[in-house]
Order: structure tokens, then C-alpha cells, then sequence
């Protein structure tokens, strides 16, 4: 069903806090389990895992590039909102792990595990006129302008970055994570529809 009417800023504020939080929860799962992932969170973690950096700053610095072009090519306000969102989950990338700790965690459910949470965070992201940055943004130009799901033009990155991090980690170690990255993007493209969300 469409919906007719703006978000409220309320409303967008819950939205963004849901989706950092939820995709600060995966990353924090990924990284326990010592797994990649796509996108440039992807890249973020493979810079992080090479340098020892924290993925948090590291996350943050690498979605700089990306908000002239949503600024340029999608607008102020997604900007803005997308800086937001980006911020709080580096920030809480870096807190969260001292607020949640694994006993046991299969890594392969865990791969699924992170897929659900991030596709949810950014479907729920998306809906309020934001992103993660980065190819996300990419992706939603592309979506807007040619019509091909942004979930479907994640997975092409992915693809790009998995081929790369092959060369950096094991191929099970990569194998497992690709599961993960095929479960965030098909709940992006399964159940976003850009006509489905409101224009804020």
C-alpha cells in the first residue's frame, strides 16, 4: 500500500535510530565472527581487519566521497539524514561491543543473522529517506533512473569486493560471509519499492 503522507520528524528520528542500531548490531556480529561483508561497510571492514584501525572512524572517513554525490544528485535532506545515520552507527560500532557479548555464535547463523538485521536497517533507512552511504547511495540513483532494484545493484558491488577479499581472507571465511551479503540483498530486493515510501 502507498502511503500519502510525509514522515514526521518523529518519525524519522525513530527510523534512523532503529536502522543505525540495527546495522550496528550486525557489523558487530561480522566482526565477531571475523567476517567481510559487501558495500562500503565491506570496504570499511577489510580496512579495518588489514590495519587494525577501528571500524567505527574507519567507516565514517570512507562514506566521505559519497555525500557530495547525494547532495548533488538526490538531495540536501537525504544527505543530511544519510550523514546521520552513518555517524550514529560508527559511534555505536564502537560502544556496542562492551554492551554485548557471544557466548556461542555459529558463524554461518551469524551470517544470516547480520543479513536480516542489515537488510531490515537499511529497508527501514530507505523508508525514511536515508541511507548507509556510500553504494547505497549509488544504488538509489541507479534504481531511480533506470529502474533496476537496489537491492540487485548492491549485489554487483559485492560481487567486485568479494573477489577482492578472497585474495585477503580464507575462502570458507568468505564463503560464509557471501551468504550473509546474498541474505542483506535479497530483503532489499525483495521487499523494497520505491513507491511504497514517502518523498521527505
Amino acid at each position: 500500500m502507498t502511503e500519502t503522507h510525509r514522515h514526521s520528524l518523529i518519525e524519522d528520528a525513530q527510523g534512523l535510530a532503529f536502522g543505525a542500531t540495527m546495522a550496528a548490531f550486525g557489523i558487530v556480529i561480522l566482526t565477531h565472527l571475523g567476517l567481510v561483508t559487501g558495500q562500503t561497510a565491506g570496504l570499511a571492514v577489510l580496512i579495518s581487519y588489514a590495519t587494525g584501525w577501528a571500524f567505527g572512524p574507519v567507516f565514517f572517513v570512507v562514506n566521505i566521497p559519497f555525500y557530495l554525490i547525494g547532495w548533488l544528485r538526490i538531495g540536501g535532506m537525504f544527505t543530511l539524514k544519510t550523514f546521520a545515520a552513518v555517524a550514529a552507527l560508527s559511534g555505536l560500532t564502537m560502544v556496542m561491543p562492551g554492551w554485548v557479548s557471544f557466548a556461542t555464535l555459529n558463524p554461518v547463523f551469524g551470517a544470516v543473522l547480520f543479513g536480516f538485521l542489515s537488510g531490515a536497517a537499511l529497508l527501514a533507512l530507505f523508508r525514511h529517506g536515508a541511507s548507509l552511504g556510500g553504494v547505497g547511495i549509488v544504488a538509489l540513483m541507479v534504481q531511480d533512473r533506470f529502474g533496476i532494484r537496489a537491492g540487485w545493484v548492491q549485489l554487483g558491488f559485492d560481487a567486485v569486493l568479494f573477489a577482492v577479499a578472497l585474495s585477503l581472507r580464507d575462502v570458507q571465511t568468505v564463503a560464509i560471509s557471501f551468504l550473509g551479503a546474498v541474505v542483506v540483498n535479497l530483503v532489499i530486493a525483495i521487499n523494497h519499492r520505491r513507491d511504497r515510501y514517502v518523498a521527505t
